[in-house]
C-alpha cells in the first residue's frame, strides 16, 4: 500500500487549507475514503467502523489544516500585509513564495526581501517580524488587488509543493499534518478490507480534524459528539537528527514511528498530554510483537489536540503517536515514507489488539 500512501501524501500536500478554511482538503479526503463519511459543524470529516459490543470505542485522528497568514490590510501601492496564523517561524519567512486563496481563485505572491545590494550592514542579520513583511503579488494598487478577489481576511499559505528526495523521503508544505491524514487513509483502507463482515474489535472513528493550528479546536468538537473511550492522535514528532537538534532527543528520520511520553506547551497555553499507561503498554507490546521499532519522545514546547480531548466527559484515555519530521512549520518540512507505512501498520495492529472489557480506570 506504500504507493497509495505516497500518492495520498503528495496530493494532500498540494491542497491549500489554512485553519478555518479546510474545505478543499476535506473534499480531497472524502473522495479517497473507502467508506461513507460525515462532516460536523466544525468541518471535521468522520468515518466510523462499527465494532463488537463490550469493547472501548476508539477515536483516531489527525488534523487537516495548516498554518499561514490572514490578510490584515492592502496598502495603496498593492502590497499585502498579513497577520500570522499559527506558529509560523519568522526566521523562515523572508523571500518565501506564498499562495493567496482569494474569492476569485488562488494567486501567487512572494514575501518581499530587501535587495542584498541595498541592505545596510546592521540589517543583514536581523529577522523581520510579521508586521514588517509585505507580500508582493504583482499588483500596482489596492484597487487591482481587490478586483482580483483579495480582501481583509483572505487566507495565505506557503506555496504548495511536494519534492521527492532520495531514500523514500518527501519534502514540502503541510507535511504537518497531511502525513497524518495519509496514514489515516491507509488505516481506513485496512479497516475496510473486510467488506461487510462484522468486526470483532472496537468501534473505530477515524477523524480528520480542523483548526488544530488555531489553538486546537476541531478535535474537541468531534470528541464531544463521539464520546470515545480512547483517543489516539497522529501528528509529527520532532526529528533530532539534524544539525542544531542533537541533544534534544532521540527521534530519527527513518527510525520508525514515535510515541510521546510527555508533552507540555509551556508558553501561553499551559497544557499538554501525559499518555494513559495502559495505552503505552499496548503500543509497546504490539510494536514488539510486530518487530517494529517504536521511538520515544518527551518534550516541552509541543501541544496537540489530545491536551483537550482527554478532558471530555468522564475523561478519555489518550496517547499521541506520530512520525519523525524535520524543519517543522517551515515551507519545506521533511518526512520518511517508511515511517508512515510502519505507523499505519502499527495502528491497525493496535486496534486489533484492544481487548474486550479493557480496563481504563487507573489505580
Amino acid at each position: 500500500m506504500t504507493d497509495l500512501l505516497k500518492q495520498d501524501l503528495i496530493d494532500l500536500m498540494l491542497v491549500p487549507g489554512l485553519a478555518g478554511h479546510e474545505e478543499r482538503v476535506a473534499a480531497a479526503i472524502r473522495a479517497r475514503l473507502p467508506v461513507q463519511s460525515a462532516t460536523d459543524r466544525a468541518g471535521n470529516v468522520i468515518a466510523t467502523f462499527p465494532g463488537a459490543s463490550g469493547h472501548p470505542s476508539v477515536m483516531v485522528f489527525a488534523h487537516m489544516d495548516q498554518l499561514g497568514f490572514f490578510v490584515r490590510r492592502i496598502d495603496p501601492d498593492g502590497m499585502i500585509r498579513v497577520e500570522r496564523m499559527g506558529g509560523v517561524p519568522e526566521r523562515a519567512m523572508a523571500a518565501q513564495p506564498v499562495l493567496l486563496c482569494g474569492a476569485k481563485g488562488d494567486l501567487p505572491g512572494v514575501i518581499g526581501n530587501m535587495s542584498h545590494h541595498a541592505t545596510p550592514p546592521e540589517e543583514k542579520y536581523r529577522v523581520l517580524k510579521v508586521p514588517e513583511i509585505a507580500i508582493d503579488a504583482g499588483f500596482g494598487s489596492r484597487a487591482e488587488a481587490e478586483a482580483a478577489g483579495l480582501a481583509i481576511g483572505t487566507p495565505v499559505v506557503w506555496r504548495p509543493q511536494a519534492l521527492p528526495l532520495a531514500g523514500g523521503r518527501i519534502a514540502g508544505t503541510a507535511i504537518d499534518d497531511r502525513a497524518g491524514c495519509a496514514v489515516l487513509l491507509e488505516l481506513a483502507r485496512g479497516l475496510a478490507a473486510g467488506g461487510r463482515a462484522p468486526r470483532r474489535g472496537p468501534t473505530v472513528h477515524l477523524v480528520f480534524t480542523t483548526q488544530e493550528e488555531f489553538n486546537l479546536r476541531g478535535a474537541l468538537v468531534a470528541a464531544q459528539v463521539l464520546e470515545p473511550d480512547i483517543a489516539i492522535q497522529i501528528d509529527l514528532m520532532l526529528a533530532t537528527d539534524t544539525p542544531g537538534m542533537a541533544g534534544q532527543g532521540e527521534m530519527h528520520l527513518g527510525g520508525g514511528p514515535g510515541m510521546s511520553l510527555y508533552s507540555f506547551h509551556g508558553r501561553g497555553t499551559l497544557n499538554g498530554t501525559i499518555p494513559h499507561p495502559a495505552l503505552v503498554r499496548l503500543f509497546e507490546g504490539t510494536a514488539a510483537r510486530l518487530g517494529l521499532p517504536l521511538q520515544r519522545q518527551a518534550r516541552t514546547g509541543v501541544l496537540t489536540d489530545n491536551a483537550y480531548v482527554q478532558l471530555v466527559g468522564r475523561g478519555v484515555a489518550a496517547i499521541d503517536v506520530g512520525f519523525p519530521c524535520r524543519y517543522t512549520h517551515s515551507a519545506a518540512e521533511v518526512c520518511d515514507l517508511a515511517d508512515l507505512a510502519s505507523l499505519a501498520r502499527l495502528l491497525r495492529a493496535v486496534l486489533e489488539a484492544v481487548p474486550k472489557g479493557m480496563v481504563l480506570e487507573r489505580g
